[in-house]
């Protein structure tokens, strides 16, 4: 891989020949940009002589550790005269394509996508190095429609993308229930409606859908619209924590540039830390990094319910990927997958190591 590489659009060729059950109609978000806000230092110089390192994340709560990170500098601070671009995302299965079709480098990206771009290109793809998030989805429904998870029947209910991690949630709790649905098209005793996180209140609002499985701050925008709450995904797990956000990069790229990699996981690793020091301020930053990707900031009643409900941890929590991935197979969307060698925390244990900190485990699912 060169050092100066020029932006590129982002293209679907490479990740049609890996990912034919994923692909949606759903664009990839807004292209790539610097991080212009961010101050170099003087003197820095470029991590492995790379001109760029191009981050993904989606601009969701569940990926404030990018907002926030972003937001503060952190990762241009790491990358020194590297410079930090960004590309946003709805959902991962686009945000896989990018990956595959080298349009981004490292990503913050829920598990089951993860899973499906690592076992369709039969573990060549990408490697999982770090966590970032855990909790942060509900069902929210319609109140006057659904009063008992019973109700769910007959009913149609959105998730964000056909294969992304809250789909496979839904469609593994619905199954749970005796629903049968069909994983491609969501026809069935539940209709599946893959929308757009961004469109997801406006179809709330008209009725088209009555209610939606969704990560935060979506979740909290149906409250504010009347919705309720009738299921928070964490009382399905041991102990409430299951992967909501992990952190992924290209094989190829930290083959080429474990520098640069180390340098996004330390500030990731940073990142967390002080969202966890500074909880008030850090939801500050992330509404004002999520305001400057969509243009909107996120009101207090929506904000405030959002973040409380999201914990931030550096733990990919690597024994709840295997039940995810078991629940896609379980809801029709995967092949039973062998997910040895899709972690690799030899960097972000290096990092946490020179922090001070405990290092993670990534449940017998590590590369060697």
């Amino acid at each position: 891989m060169s050092a100066a590489r020029p932006l590129t659009t982002l293209r679907t060729l490479a990740a049609i020949a890996t990912l034919p059950l994923l692909l949606t109609a759903c664009g990839y978000g807004s292209e790539a940009k610097s991080d212009d806000t961010a101050k170099v230092a003087a003197g820095a110089k470029k991590i492995d002589g790379l001109d760029s390192v191009r981050i993904g994340y989606f601009g969701n709560l569940t990926h404030a550790t990018a907002l926030v990170g972003r937001e503060q500098g952190l990762f241009q601070k790491e990358l020194g005269a590297t410079k930090a671009e960004y590309a946003t995302f709805n959902a991962g299965p686009s945000e896989i394509e990018a990956l595959n079709s080298g349009s981004i480098d490292i990503g913050w990206i829920g598990p089951s996508p993860a899973i499906n771009g690592y076992t369709k290109s039969n573990g060549k793809s990408l490697r999982i190095i770090g966590g970032s998030a855990s909790g942060g989805v509900k069902l929210v429904v319609n109140p006057k429609k659904i009063t008992s998870l019973k109700d769910v029947k007959g009913k149609k209910i959105a998730t964000p993308q056909l294969g992304n991690t809250q789909d496979v949630a839904f469609l593994n709790w619905a199954a749970e229930q005796g629903y049968k649905i069909d994983p491609q098209s969501g026809k069935g005793d539940v209709t599946v409606v893959r929308t757009d996180n961004k469109i997801t209140p406006d179809a709330y609002k008209s009725g088209s859908i009555d209610g939606a499985w969704v990560p935060e701050p979506t979740a909290s925008k149906l409250v504010a619209e009347g919705g309720k709450v009738l299921l928070d995904e964490s009382t399905l797990w041991p102990d409430k924590k299951f992967v909501i956000t992990n952190i992924i990069v290209s094989q190829k790229f930290l083959d080429a540039h474990p520098k640069a990699v180390e340098a996004v996981l330390k500030a990731s690793v940073e990142s967390n830390k002080w969202i966890n020091a500074n909880p008030d301020q850090a939801k500050a930053a992330a509404n004002k990094q999520l305001t400057a990707d969509s243009g909107k900031a996120l009101p207090a009643k929506v904000l405030d319910p959002a973040w409380s409900s999201i914990s931030f941890t550096d733990d990919p929590l690597a024994a709840t990927l295997n039940t995810e991935a078991a629940h896609a197979v379980k809801a029709g969307l995967l092949t039973k997958p062998d997910l040895k060698g899709i972690y690799d925390l030899t960097l972000l244990n290096k990092v946490l190591k020179a922090e001070g900190a405990s290092t993670v485990d990534d449940a017998g699912l590590g590369v060697g």
